[in-house]
């Protein structure tokens, strides 16, 4: 039998149980694949936790990579034996799974599995962040929140090389270090300093053009206030709860800012959007310019403490389950 972490209800980590599941034959544009590594990343303990709500009982989980063993009907692009990854759907925390073909992209060589799997959800986050969202380049100055985490150091990594002067956010001297190896321009410790206060002393008064806000509840609202007249207001996770409602008319007086809750989901549900994505992200590790920190590593089945290590900001980098 195959081996998964599943929920039953929602709660703390203690719900994640460890269980046989039966994974069956792929249909009809499935294929199955044999995990050899999976992502950890935040919106797993949105799914467990019931913050964002899912059918019951699930395998949570929504990132990683690992080998083909069967393909179903219809599926022409992908073959037993293909090296693939993928950032959606959820179902993750399992030895193995169905999922369908046009949501997973061949790893290329130079890439292994583990570095795959720690990659793709934060990776291409950051992509859609940086190139879409914002189009970020030399005459940007961006605030980025939990600038040490998964997501955080990529896109410092990322940003510098498009040329933009970044501000980061970190909790701790080890954290804001870290931060600036992966190219911060200038780090602020959250947790000793008013970070709209130091944005707006760094910046002379203007405020920057962008924060990117993963944060939610403990950045809101000084997030907006860090921001120059006309600027854009990222939201893109609740790492400390949910953002309070937002009276739209606080927008205009802050000065007709903007506000957007975007998802990786919507940036890539074309499958060619998809593979532009992936292949974009490909392209920035393959040449060096990107370089993903694997930090911690659990075993499948000790997800839960994962999930402990992860709320309780004890991780930097990225994360992976190894089935």
């Amino acid at each position: 039998m195959v081996h998964a972490i599943r929920i039953h209800r929602h709660g703390g980590p203690e719900v994640m149980v460890w269980e046989d599941v039966d994974v069956g034959q792929p249909g009809e544009g499935q294929v199955r694949l044999k995990h050899r590594a999976i992502g950890l990343n935040y919106i797993d303990t949105y799914h467990r936790s019931g913050l964002y709500k899912i059918s019951l009982p699930a395998v949570i989980g929504t990132e990683g990579a690992g080998a083909v063993t069967a393909v179903g009907p219809g599926v022409t692009d992908i073959k037993v034996g293909d090296r693939v990854a993928y950032a959606s759907p959820m179902g993750g925390y399992a030895e193995e799974r169905l999922i369908p073909a046009d949501r997973v992209v061949k790893v290329p060589d130079g890439i292994d599995d583990q570095t795959a799997a720690a990659m793709m959800l934060q990776g291409m986050t950051v992509r859609y962040l940086l190139k879409e969202t914002y189009k970020v380049g030399p005459e940007t100055t961006m605030l980025l929140h939990a600038a040490a985490g998964g997501i955080g150091l990529i896109a410092c990594q990322w940003a510098k090389h498009l040329g933009a002067t970044i501000i980061g956010t970190a909790g701790s001297p080890e954290k804001m270090k870290l931060a600036q190896e992966h190219g911060c321009t200038h780090v602020i410790d959250y947790r000793t300093e008013d970070f709209a206060a130091r944005t707006k002393e760094i910046t002379k008064g203007r405020g920057v053009d962008v924060v990117y806000d993963s944060v939610g509840k403990d950045t809101f609202p000084g997030s907006l206030d860090c921001l120059k007249p006309r600027g854009l207001w990222v939201s893109f996770g609740n790492a400390s709860g949910p953002v309070p409602k937002l009276d739209i008319l606080t927008l205009a007086a802050k000065g007709s800012l903007y506000a957007t809750r975007p998802t990786l989901v919507t940036y890539t549900a074309r499958r060619e959007d998809l593979v532009a994505s992936a292949n974009d992200l490909f392209d920035v590790v393959g040449r060096g310019i990107v370089k993903i920190s694997v930090n911690q590593t659990y075993p499948l089945e000790h997800a839960a403490q994962a999930h402990r290590d992860l709320e309780a900001r004890k991780t930097t980098g990225s994360t992976i389950l190894l089935p």
